[in-house]
């Protein structure tokens, strides 16, 4: 998926340049779940004598992520998510899932697609719940939906809105230990009260357990959290609403010229962490899998290890 738009203009430096977040002394993984498959793992095994493999490896492919489930696939989607979360248990780890299936996905750019009306995604999301499981399991609900809604006429995006809210109680009904997170883009795209307005009419403060931020962009930890704390803050109870934040491109900070798209000169974040010793800041997560491309340097979320090589070394 590419990134969320539209990227504004570069967020001031909160450290030297140069100096990524990455690497700073966070405990890599704490809780969460290794998936044994991705397109980093599939290059990892297969290129073994590549000069950049030992970079890749131990910088990318062995960081906990999240992950996507991006087909309408009526029948299959249930042990899809049925392999991870089972999986997950079984290691005692807890597994971050995104689905992204809802009808006019990314407002027909280079991730469109998804389910062919909302009744039937809605049908989707309780196939995808079906796979839950009973263990731990943070949710990230459809990104960009909320934040990426403005394309939409008012009728549509209030049905949109309506079906996110019924897919936050299908999941905790299917696994009340699920945290579902809701979309709140990041910190340089719609202010706090705006985007708390649409998290509360989408069902954020009933119908799940938080917000998320930064997913696929690159604003600096430190803005997105205080972005975070501020949308929580306009949007209201209950006081255990917390955050995530994407950390997994962001370690250099936003492009300059609000470039989205496989931008150079970024770096890899904050490792992924549960703890991250932040108020309302519920975890740090690699939801966008650093190397896989926006849709600039390959096809949209295909993995490009030259782009996953710049970004462990930071240039």
């Amino acid at each position: 998926p590419r990134a969320s738009r539209p990227a504004p203009p570069a967020s001031p430096p909160t450290r030297a340049p140069g100096t990524p977040e990455a690497g700073r002394g966070e405990e890599p993984g704490a809780a969460l779940h290794l998936h044994p498959r991705s397109q980093v793992l599939d290059w990892v095994r297969a290129n073994g004598d590549d000069p950049r493999h030992a970079l890749i490896t131990s910088r990318i492919a062995e960081r906990p992520a999240a992950v996507w489930f991006a087909a309408y696939n009526p029948g299959a989607v249930t042990a899809q998510v049925r392999s991870v979360t089972s999986a997950a248990r079984t290691a005692g780890r807890v597994p971050v899932l995104v689905p992204y299936a809802i009808p006019d996905r990314d407002c027909g750019g280079a991730s469109q697609g998804g389910a062919p009306d909302l009744g039937a995604y809605d049908d989707w999301i309780a196939d995808f719940a079906a796979g839950l499981g009973t263990g731990e399991v943070i949710v990230v609900l459809e990104p960009d939906s909320i934040a990426l809604s403005d394309c939409l006429s008012a009728a549509r995006r209030q049905a949109r809105f309506a079906s996110l809210a019924r897919a936050g109680r299908t999941l905790h009904a299917a696994n009340p230990r699920a945290k579902v997170y809701f979309d709140a883009g990041h910190s340089g795209w719609h202010t706090a009260g705006k985007q708390a307005a649409a998290l509360r009419a989408a069902g954020a403060r009933s119908s799940g357990d938080g917000i998320f931020t930064n997913v696929a962009n690159f604003h600096r930890t430190a803005d997105e959290a205080a972005y975070a704390r501020r949308v929580l803050a306009a949007l209201g109870g209950p006081p255990g609403l917390g955050a995530v934040i994407d950390t997994s491109r962001n370690g250099n900070g936003p492009p300059a010229g609000g470039q989205w798209c496989d931008p150079a000169g970024r770096a890899l974040g904050r490792a992924p962490t549960t703890r991250t010793g932040e108020d309302r800041i519920d975890a740090y997560l690699w939801v966008k899998l650093p190397g896989e491309s926006d849709g600039c340097k390959g096809a949209a979320g295909t993995f490009v290890p030259e782009y996953a090589y710049r970004l462990a070394r930071g240039d």
